[in-house]
């Protein structure tokens, strides 16, 4: 025996067109007629007012009036809107000719601008296993202070709403576990990385950002624990690249390390945000930086790929220029780097290369890796000399071959230093892969950037890691 299932809403004209064949069904079928806005429509027949809108939800209506044929309890047809040769041979009943053919529907109120979110947080539970509070007279925006969810500034509440909307932004399961955060070890699924890129103010097409770039910080190699446990300076900084990057608009152009673009500010944010809400890496607990910077708030930007004259930094890792890929660096904050005189490469290295030689001391040495974020007029110059990034590189650490005696203990008058013994060395400021080169900034000013790294980069600490951006 065949089940007939009618979803309508009184507000549809279509609805209301068909109206006289609703009984007509009903005089034929176990007919069971749903109504979105009303108990009252259609008349004279027993109605299912949808006001919570559950079962519209729980069927999957997304056109009314939405015709539902049942076959021992297993849906076998559906069609949206009026189509009377449709409707006839699948019911196989003659029903009333005087009506036009065909006219379409009307949208659901299932799909009502936020209607998708809201229904899925109510009737979909299981998507979401977070612990739910509930608060009664308080200011959203002291929610987060209160809880102790906040970075010290505002953060957006994570109702069930927004949580559902941001997991709308990932094909990837709300509790697919991606690793354990430290310090606390915890486990971190999908589903709190998306509450945490709502506190953070994403939009959802960032979120595939964000889980990459906290998958990249959970790798043994970057070290997440020890970064956080550090006195130093260090904190994650996030560096995109790929056509995700122009998509969903960060900026890698003018003022792309400073505020304004949201996309660079909230990915950066809900890195952070994680690490604290999930793994408990709070200042003043596990976190012992003696100053920190303000990148611990958020440090994320995007490499400037467009026109350029070099590989991308993905693509020197190994990646297809196709492929969107985020990469993590235990980083410093900026130190500026100006030279406006320069017009041949060999002089603007040995501008860049004696702002390389100091970062963390003028005498450390190959303990700190560190990025060179070339402005597009600096960048400018390599172009016109025909170098390609690798050409720099080799130029920059020939001239950070430091001699020993200037790095000895007491050298210069500084105590600070290395050995006696290693007088009669020479040595690159640089561990052997430990400078990279990006491009970025503004069109105009012949200012560049270094980015330094924490004093336990390299080998034997942290390296910078590069993962696939997977929506």
């Amino acid at each position: 025996m065949l089940n007939v299932t009618l979803v309508v809403k009184q507000a549809c004209e279509t609805c209301t067109l068909i109206e006289p064949i609703i009984g007509q069904i009903a005089a034929h079928f176990d007919l069971r007629v749903i109504c979105q806005d009303t108990q009252d429509f259609p008349k004279n027949l027993e109605v299912e007012y949808d006001a919570s809108l559950e079962q519209s939800y729980r069927l999957k209506i997304e056109v009314v009036p939405t015709l539902i044929i049942r076959k021992e309890g297993v849906e076998v047809s559906r069609i949206f809107g009026w189509d009377a040769t449709a409707w006839e041979a699948l019911l196989g009943i003659e029903l009333n000719r005087d009506l036009p053919k065909f006219r379409p529907g009307c949208g659901s109120k299932t799909h009502d601008p936020g209607m998708q979110e809201r229904l899925a947080a109510q009737f979909s539970g299981h998507l979401l296993s977070a612990r739910r509070l509930n608060f009664e007279n308080v200011d959203d925006i002291e929610i987060g202070y209160d809880q102790g969810w906040s970075d010290g500034l505002p953060v957006v509440p994570p109702t069930a709403e927004r949580v559902m909307r941001m997991l709308a932004g990932t094909t990837r399961q709300s509790d697919e576990i991606i690793g354990i955060v430290p310090p606390d070890f915890a486990p971190c699924s999908i589903e709190k990385i998306a509450i945490n890129a709502v506190l953070a103010g994403c939009r959802p097409e960032y979120l595939p950002v964000v889980i990459a770039a906290v998958e990249a910080v959970l790798e043994d190699q970057f070290c997440m624990h020890g970064l956080l446990a550090t006195t130093y300076f260090s904190g994650p900084m996030v560096i995109v690249n790929g056509p995700i990057s122009r998509a969903i608009g960060m900026n890698s152009g003018g003022n792309a390390l400073g505020q304004g673009n949201r996309a660079n500010a909230t990915i950066g944010r809900a890195l952070q945000l994680v690490i604290r809400n999930v793994g408990g890496g709070r200042p003043g607990g596990v976190d012992r930086a003696a100053l920190g910077n303000p990148g611990k708030y958020t440090f994320c930007f995007s490499e400037d790929e467009t026109n350029s004259c070099w590989e991308s930094l993905s693509v020197e890792k190994g990646f297809s220029s196709e492929a969107s890929t985020v990469t993590v660096f235990a980083a410093d904050g900026m130190q500026g780097l100006v030279d406006q005189k320069s017009r041949d490469p060999e002089s603007l290295c040995r501008s860049f290369a004696a702002g390389l030689r100091v970062i963390g001391h003028p005498k450390m040495v190959q303990g700190s890796d560190a990025f060179l974020v070339v402005s597009p007029e600096h960048e400018r110059i390599f172009r016109d000399a025909q170098w390609n990034k690798q050409q720099v590189k080799e130029c920059l650490l020939a001239l950070l071959m430091i001699p020993g005696e200037e790095l000895i203990q007491g050298a210069g008058g500084m105590a600070e230093g290395l050995p006696e013994k290693l007088r009669d060395s020479v040595l690159c400021k640089f561990r052997d892969g430990g400078l990279n080169i990006v491009r970025a900034g503004g069109r105009a000013g012949l200012f560049s950037a270094i980015i330094a790294g924490w004093g336990a980069s390299g080998s034997t600490g942290s390296v910078p890691v590069t993962r696939q951006i997977h929506s």
